[in-house]
């Protein structure tokens, strides 16, 4: 990953970001890009995101939610349109990586469209689940639906048809 070719400045999401974050997250979810989530879910997710911010206006986004203790997942990446491959996606995923890191997971996943931008982050293509037996029945008594997408259950495929499921062992 090369450093962002867009001045921006990757920092911890707050409550007054989340408003900007929706108007992200909708940009993409209309064409099915990313899944769209409650407002309520947004606020409640404010700990798990980083923002870019350049001017002072947020133009991108990103989140880390921790599914088990060498198991997290890499959520709602999304930047301005406006500022698409001007690496400010590349800046937040490398930041990502590392908060990944900081708290210690070996894993990180993804289910995403953008299978080209995930590899050259290193991010491989997966098939199944891959936890251990005991995990997967942990991990089933979550009501996070991006843990039922990780697990690939029956209920969410409707909502992750066509995505991509995507590994990086840190």
């Amino acid at each position: 990953m090369s450093a962002s070719s867009v001045p921006v400045i990757i920092r911890a999401a707050r409550t007054s970001d989340i408003g900007r974050i929706r108007e992200l997250v909708d940009t993409y979810s209309r064409d099915r890009l990313l899944l769209t989530k409650a407002t309520v879910t947004l606020y409640e997710a404010t700990p798990e995101f980083l923002v870019a911010e350049r001017d002072g206006l947020v133009v991108g986004c990103g989140a880390i939610h921790v599914m088990w203790a060498d198991l997290a997942e890499v959520r709602t990446v999304a930047v301005d349109p406006a500022l698409r491959g001007q690496g400010v996606g590349g800046e937040l995923l490398r930041h990502l990586i590392q908060r990944a890191r900081d708290f210690g997971v070996q894993r990180l996943f993804c289910l995403t469209f953008e299978t080209n931008f995930f590899a050259r982050c290193g991010f491989v293509e997966i098939d199944g689940t891959p936890v251990e037996h005991d995990v997967y029945e942990q991990l089933l008594q979550s009501y996070d639906e991006g843990v039922a997408e990780f697990l690939n259950l029956e209920r969410v495929k409707p909502n992750t048809l066509g995505n991509h499921r995507m590994l990086l062992e840190l």
